[in-house]
Formats: C-alpha cells, structure tokens, sequence
C-alpha cells in the first residue's frame, strides 16, 4: 500500500514524497527522529532596532530547531525589546555548548542586557533555600509538589528562626528526603545574616516563604542574586504584618496574595504574579485568613514555575515582564 508524506519547504514550496509501507524504516526526515528531539527555551532583553525576530528565529532555524511558540514585547514609551521563544531541537545537531555560544554572539550583536537558554531536560534544575518563620503552609506546599515532581527545583535546605520539634510533620519530612533544617533564631538585634549567607551562597535563588524577617541592604547586595517572597496581602494595599486583619477591618471585597521580589524597601519589589478571591460581609478573620493562606500557596508555586521557565523578565525600576 502507498503512502504519501507532505513536507512544506520555506524555500521550494510544498515537496510530496511517496514511498511504500515496506521502505518506511528507511525514509530520512529532516533534522532527525521526533524522539530525539528535546524542549528549550530562550528569553532576550536588548535595544530595539529592527531585525532582531529575524535574527532569532535564523539563530534557531539554521541549526535545525524548530520555534513552538515565540512572545515579543516592546513598550511604546521605551526602545527596548523583549521576547522569550520556546523550541524543540536536535543536541546531536546542535549541542547544549554551541547553543549558548550561538546565543551569546547574539547578545553581543544587539547589546543585550539579557540573554538566558534554559533546557529542562539537560540542564541541572535551580537550586533553591526556603526560609520560613512559624506558619508552614506555604513550606509544606512547596514540600509535597517538590516530592511529587511537579516543582522545577531542587530544595537544598530550609532555614527557619523558629524551632520546630523533631516530631513536627515538616521536619519529618525533610528528614524523609535528606533535605537539612537550619534553626537560626533571630532578635532585632541579630539577623543571622552572616551565617545565612554561608547556607546558600550555592543556590540560584531564595524563597521565602512566608519568613517574617526583612533582609538588609548589605544581603541583599552580598548574595546578589533574586529571592523571591510570597506577602499574605493584594499589594500595593496592606503592607507590613497582619494584612488579613487590615483588609478585614477596610471591608474589603477582594482579597489576595502577592509574589514578588525582595528589595531594599518592605514589599515594594517588582511584583511577579498576584491572586485574588472574592470575600463578603458573611466572612470572620478567621476566613480571611484561610483564604488567604490558600492564595499564598497557590501564588508562590505560580511565582516559582514561571521563574524557572523564564517567563519573568525586569522592566523599568520596580516592574516585570511576565511572558
């Protein structure tokens, strides 16, 4: 029996090739089998000037990938370009190496501020610390996606300033999967920033995860690197502690959660995602609070995938770009 098979050239137009069910071993398609195929993803933050879609796209073209979906961003009141590109490629054609070499030749053509390949399946996964105070939820959350795979990362320790006991669910489970519990307690006085800096100068980002502590200055610039935190309140409203309790007490009728990134000044980094939920006058602060925790966890996680899929981008002083 014949089949045929359809191959759409860019250059000569649709080719239709025929061949018998017998010869289908044989057949050559282009750039390899589908299963030797692996998932990439691309982010660019550059000047703008004309050309640079194309450049990309060549990039990846000429090197046997194919683009799955592409995203652009340009402000119009800001000459600058943004754009995240997720392909499929073939590493025996296009090794991970030459790939960021192709990259950054790139980058330095148009002067990029930013220009970052990930490979999920290649690359080694981001390495995190989570820091928490009392509450636990969002930890445990963390915990049990991380466990069941579906958390990008590798959790390599969690520090808390509040002592839990050996038989404490979140410790036994640390403890189930090797991952170590750091006990720094804090005083206004002393933040532990010295030894917590020595506990993750390896990781690619932090997380805070509801950790009731403001970092200094001299951390934040030290560690250098982005930590995110998840604020039980819709910021910019209900700064500082017992957000619930503000929004309860203004009667509101949303309330949220916040993920953004740490900066100097308290809850005011560049914000990265944002939940909310409808609330009444039926409601107690014990159900706001609840709710509350619910959006947290669900925003945190939300916060922390697309991070590690490279959807969040800097934009101006105090925004992002999430593709």
């Amino acid at each position: 029996m014949n089949l045929l098979w359809r191959l759409v050239s860019p250059n000569f137009g649709p080719q239709v090739f025929k061949y018998s069910k017998r010869s289908l071993k044989s057949v050559k398609f282009p750039f390899g089998s589908s299963n030797s195929l692996v998932h990439g993803i691309h982010v660019f933050h550059c000047p703008d000037e004309v050309g640079i879609v194309a450049k990309l796209s060549d990039c990846i073209a000429s090197r046997g990938g194919n683009i799955l979906t592409a995203d652009v961003f340009v402000p119009q009141d800001n000459n600058v370009f943004y754009s995240r590109s997720e392909f499929t490629f073939d590493p025996a054609i296009w090794p991970r190496g030459e790939m960021d070499e192709d990259f950054f030749k790139l980058s330095k053509m148009f002067n990029a501020m930013k220009s970052v390949v990930h490979v999920p399946e290649i690359d080694p996964k981001y390495k995190i610390t989570v820091l928490v105070s009392k509450q636990d939820h969002c930890l445990v959350d963390l915990l049990h996606r991380w466990q069941n795979g579906r958390l990008p990362v590798d959790i390599t320790s969690v520090i808390s300033n509040h002592d839990r006991g050996p038989d404490a669910h979140v410790i036994r489970l640390l403890e189930r999967h090797g991952i170590p519990y750091y006990y720094l307690p804090t005083t206004m006085g002393k933040k532990r920033e010295v030894e917590i800096l020595e506990l993750v100068h390896d990781t690619n980002f932090l997380v805070l995860a509801r950790y009731m502590q403001v970092f200094s200055a001299e951390f934040l610039k030290s560690y250098g690197k982005d930590i995110i935190n998840i604020h039980h309140g819709l910021l910019p409203s209900f700064k500082g502690g017992s957000p619930s309790k503000q929004a309860f007490e203004a009667g509101v009728k949303l309330i949220g959660a916040t993920s953004h990134f740490v900066s100097e000044v308290l809850d005011a980094g560049p914000i990265i995602e944002q939940m909310v939920e409808r609330v009444s006058h039926r409601d107690n602060l014990q159900s706001f609070i609840q709710k509350s925790e619910d959006l947290e966890k669900q925003c945190l996680v939300k916060a922390i995938k697309s991070y590690c899929e490279l959807r969040v981008l800097p934009y101006k002083k105090d925004k992002t770009v999430v593709f």
